[in-house]
């Protein structure tokens, strides 16, 4: 192989590490425990005022997105429910929501759990999946 083969494939394997997504992203949970698993975005986004009251026989959940960049913010965030034993409900069943932040915007978020066993939950964060 010679030179500029070579150098094409680097060039080529580089663009496609670039379009790889990283989904690692913020919790906070209802207990108020925090978990940032990417740093990089826990810089650019707040989660405050996480807070938990009951709707019939439900919990609904809901947080404060809370922008610190000057520049937009796409992401994606997920509701996780669990029961009075730590296992999640319906964890499957739930999708990932697409929310798009102004630069310094705030934005409340809410879910209701699947069922009444839930008992508390975890919210989680991401910077939205793109190619």
């Amino acid at each position: 192989m010679n030179y500029s083969k070579q150098s094409l494939l680097l060039v080529a394997a580089l663009m496609l590490g670039a379009c790889a997504s990283n989904t690692a992203g913020i919790a906070v949970s209802s207990q108020g425990e925090m978990r940032v698993d990417n740093r990089s975005l826990a810089r650019h986004l707040a989660l405050q005022n996480v807070d938990a009251r009951r709707v019939a026989d439900m919990i609904q959940g809901s947080a404060l997105l809370v922008s610190q960049s000057s520049g937009d913010l796409h992401l994606q965030y997920k509701f996780t429910w669990y029961d009075a034993n730590g296992f999640t409900l319906e964890d499957e069943a739930s999708s990932w929501k697409a929310v798009k932040l102004h630069g310094k915007q705030q934005l409340a978020i809410s879910a209701v759990a699947p069922n009444p066993e839930a008992v508390r939950f975890e919210v989680y964060v991401r910077e939205a999946i793109s190619h």
